[in-house]
């Protein structure tokens, strides 16, 4: 079933890598699918579009926003289910949906989406002036704006330096707090001039405020924290022969997801003198193919795509 032009989803919107995505999935007919990053939509249409009668599509989203539009395809579309929240509600997701240990295919499309991006209040962009927000669910937690007002200039500086391997974090750092005590920080723009006073040495077709909004934003949302709780219990819904797939935009989130994988398919570890036999080792996945890069030809239709890497891998034991 795919949604007409009059109904809310974007359909101008361009899933990153759809046909790579769902090849990866290895989409069955009659198969239960999470995508665990709804969006606005564009992977989940694709994957019930190759779905049988009897396939089913759970849907999560920290977004409110995104959660409203997943409604209005629950309301057209009774194969999906939809649930408000990070990655760390999955396995009690799937529990109370009684497809533990059942699901055929995993999605998880890291980062931040074009929507958030492109709505200036949401406080995600540096190039739109807007309030800095930044929760991808901004009716909880602290705000970004709220946080870089009162936080510590050693903690900004942290952030700054572990989420966005920003080089000159103490400086900026120490621009924001110098500016804060003269008047408080209120909008994207005027943190964005700050940033980008404060950093000596600008980046070729980089923004230099382009590594602080991303440490902000992934401090504010604990999204490495959430993608790291949510690759283990991925592999708990998982059925054996089930996949794994992931979308990532920063080395940082890559670095986890290529470690988690690595880890699961290796298997325990065991002293290099100790006689063991391979079933020994418990190991739980295995990779699927390498990583994956957008082609040119999507790169130049989507500049957001450029910084995309795929990772997929293949249930194949039961955790011990």
């Amino acid at each position: 079933m795919m949604l007409t032009r009059n109904d809310s989803v974007d359909i101008e919107h361009h899933p990153v890598m759809l046909p790579e995505v769902l090849a990866g999935l290895n989409l069955k007919p009659e198969g239960i699918y999470v995508d665990a990053t709804f969006g606005r939509g564009g992977h989940s249409q694709a994957i019930l579009a190759a779905l049988g009668e009897k396939g089913r599509l759970l849907v999560l989203d920290k977004d409110p926003a995104a959660i409203q539009v997943a409604r209005q395809l629950n309301e057209q579309d009774r194969r999906v289910t939809v649930q408000q929240g990070s990655f760390t509600l999955l396995e009690r997701f799937c529990e109370e949906q009684g497809v533990n240990q059942a699901v055929d295919g995993i999605l998880m499309d890291l980062g931040v989406s074009s929507p958030q991006l492109d709505t200036a209040e949401r406080g995600f962009s540096f190039q739109l002036e807007g309030p800095i927000d930044m929760r991808m669910d901004p009716t909880t937690g602290q705000s970004a704006g709220e946080w870089l007002n009162t936080a510590k200039e050693a903690d900004i500086a942290y952030v700054l330096k572990t989420y966005g391997e920003e080089r000159f974090s103490g400086r900026i750092a120490r621009a924001i707090v110098a500016a804060r005590e003269i008047t408080p920080l209120q909008n994207t723009k005027e943190l964005a001039g700050i940033i980008a006073k404060a950093n000596p040495a600008w980046e070729k077709f980089k923004h230099p405020a382009t590594r602080s909004f991303q440490a902000i934003r992934i401090w504010v949302n604990q999204e490495l924290e959430d993608l790291s709780i949510g690759l283990k219990q991925a592999l708990k819904v998982l059925a054996i022969g089930g996949r794994l797939v992931v979308l990532s935009f920063h080395s940082l989130e890559d670095r986890i997801v290529k470690r988690f994988i690595q880890k699961e398919e290796k298997g325990d570890e065991y002293p290099r003198d100790l006689p063991v036999m391979e079933v020994d080792f418990h190991r739980t996945l295995k990779r699927v193919g390498s990583q994956q890069k957008p082609s040119s030809m999507e790169t130049n239709l989507n500049a957001r795509a450029r910084s995309a890497t795929l990772r997929v891998a293949e249930k194949i034991g039961k955790i011990t």
